[in-house]
This record gives C-alpha cells, structure tokens and sequence, in this order.
C-alpha cells in the first residue's frame, strides 16, 4: 500500500493546457475516484500516475518519495485499461504469468499466485483458454487478474467497465470494492458515471475542464456541491436548478420561484436575510420535488415506471423538471401535477458565478 501526491501537476501538448495545476492527495488504503465528463482530464491524470505521459509541470510523489521520472516498470503501480489488452496469442494463465515471467519469478511462485487469484476472481476454470473465447466480463476479470498477480502499492482502472452490459457493471462493481476492502490497495478510478463513484469511493474528485472543483467523501458532495456543475453532475437523476429570489414574507425568509414561496430551514436564514432580494439558483432533487395538493402546477410529459420509483419529466414555466416519486404513480402524459420543494433539501447557488452559497 502506498499514499500517492500530486503537487502542482500540470500537463500541456503544445499551446492547449489539458491539466491545469493541480495538487491531490490519494490516502494510503484508499479509494479515490476520479469523476467527471468527457475531455475533463481525468485519465491524462491517470496517465500521469502511471507514468505512460510525461509531466510538464510539479511532482508526483508516493510514500514521500518523488517518482515523477521513473519508468512506469519502476513505480510499483498496475494499470487495468477499458480496452483489456489482453494477449490474443496467449491463455489465461499465460496472460496472467506474463509479468511474473519477464520478471523471471520461480515458475511454482508463479503457479501458486496465478491459481489463488484466478479463485479470488471466478476464473480458475477458464485457465486455459484464449482471450477470443472469453465474454466481456471475463477478459475484465483476465486484465484485473494480471494487475493483481503483481501485488502492486497502487491500483489505477481506467473506466473498465464502460464496455459491459449493465448486469455486468454492477456485478465487477462489487468485486471491485470487495477486492478493495479485502486487500485495502490503495485505489485510483476514473469513470464519467456518477454511479459509480458513489458506490464505490471514499474519496471522490469531481473534475472539470482539467481542474478540481471539488473532492471529498460521497455523501458530502451530495450533500452538499460546491457549485451547480457538481450538483447537476453528482446525482441520478440530475438535480433540478431553478431561478429564484431571497424574499422574506410576514419575517420568516424563503425563497420565491415563481409563483412558488417557499420557507427556509434555519441554516439559510442568515443569508437570506444578509441578501434579501438577491437572485438566486435553487437546487431541488428529483426526490425532494414533490406533490402538492394546491398551488402551482406543472404539466406531465413523460412518465417513467421502474417498478421501485416512478420518475416524472415536467414541464413547469417553459422549464424541464425530473420528480422521482417512490412506488407506482397513476399519472399520464398531459396531466397538470401540484408542486412543492422539501424545504429541508433546498439548496442554494450564487445565480451569476453558479457557486453555493454560505450556510450558518
């Protein structure tokens, strides 16, 4: 195990800046995600990490010690890739026993470490066959395997499950976190599905345009987005923003979205009372988007029934609202639908910048 930092990193091809500097901590034993949408940087940082791309600028340091100009065979790191690159001429157990060969390991070493990680991840009967006759989940579980053998301080997986059907996402999704949580590698994982950071994270960096706008533990981010960006990015489906305005009514501070005024919980009050009249972005999230028996209405769109949930797509003053309701709802396309806002959920965003406002 090992704990990994990235001070000052930066990276640039030419005039075009991919990574702007930036610094982060990857704990010893942890598991950080790196999240975020196409082109934000995050696999150039993993790239980085295992030394496949040079730095044009900072350090990279693990255990305190800087590796920024090690050969990638020198950093004690194993990468598994979205593509599996796999071996085709050669088996499992030979693609499996590839680096412990150049390595010239003893061939009982070999055998021993190549049958206990097969069994770890259901693929010891699948030892001699050849990559072409392998599903997309097997060859994934192939490519882990070969990573694994080599008992490395670090773990990198660039998006690896992006390839499979969603019955197989979810099952390596768990294996992965166990794997995790039985071997406690210090784990970093880059995906664009949000999904996937939550559940498997204890320390997410959400990234953007080649920064970090926000790191932290899951739920804190949920709970809690630096900025719109992160509040719409983190959380499926994304949280609705509305347009609002700070306004106080009979003493008591709210929020007016259209003809909707809603109270604060008491952790705005400061602030709405501090900016009264301000404009303001107000988040709700589909789940705390709910039904009322009077007031303003909005019109059904789309209505779509999971089984659990039921999700609504709205459409409230020319805008597109998502509600999630639990269990099954009897609303059809064109029906008019009473909305309220679980007070207690709202959050709150600067309407210029987009970042989240104060709270007492």
């Amino acid at each position: 195990m090992a704990s990994v930092e990235l001070v000052k990193v930066a990276k640039r091809y030419a005039r075009q800046t991919v990574l702007h500097p930036l610094d982060l901590t990857i704990p010893d034993g942890s598991f950080t995600v790196l999240v975020g949408p196409s082109g934000c940087g995050k696999s150039t940082l993993l790239r980085l990490l295992a030394g496949l791309e040079s730095l044009s600028d900072g350090e990279i340091l693990m255990n305190n010690v800087q590796i920024t100009d090690r050969d990638p065979a020198d950093r004690d790191i194993a990468m598994v890739f979205q593509s599996y690159a796999l071996y085709p001429h050669l088996t499992v157990a030979e693609n499996l026993a590839f680096h412990m060969q150049v390595k010239k390991v003893k061939r009982e070493e070999q055998q021993s470490k190549i049958e206990r990680i097969a069994a770890i991840l259901g693929i010891d009967k699948l030892l001699q066959r050849y990559p072409r006759a392998l599903s997309g989940g097997q060859r994934q579980r192939v490519a882990m395997g070969r990573a694994m053998v080599r008992n490395p301080q670090v773990f990198l997986f660039d998006e690896p499950l992006s390839n499979l059907d969603a019955q197989l996402r979810m099952e390596l999704r768990a294996e992965i976190k166990s794997l995790h949580q039985r071997f406690k590698t210090t784990m970093v994982y880059v995906t664009h599905d949000q999904v996937e950071a939550m559940t498997l994270a204890d320390q997410i960096v959400v990234m953007k345009e080649g920064r970090i706008v926000q790191q932290g533990a899951p739920l804190a981010i949920y709970d809690r987005p630096a900025d719109t960006f992160v509040a719409r990015f983190i959380g499926s489906p994304p949280m609705n923003l509305l347009s609002g305005q700070l306004l106080m009514r009979d003493g008591v501070p709210g929020v007016q979205c259209q003809d909707l005024w809603q109270p604060l919980p008491p952790r705005w009050h400061a602030t709405a009372r501090q900016q009264e009249g301000t404009p303001v972005t107000v988040g709700v999230r589909p789940h705390d988007l709910l039904e009322a028996a009077e007031g303003t209405t909005a019109q059904v769109n789309v209505v779509e029934i999971t089984g659990e949930s039921t999700l609504l797509h709205l459409t409230w003053y020319g805008q597109a609202l998502h509600m999630q309701i639990g269990g099954r709802h009897p609303a059809m396309s064109g029906d008019a639908i009473g909305l309220k806002f679980n007070a207690e959920k709202i959050h709150l965003f600067d309407a210029a910048t987009g970042a989240r406002l104060a709270e007492s």
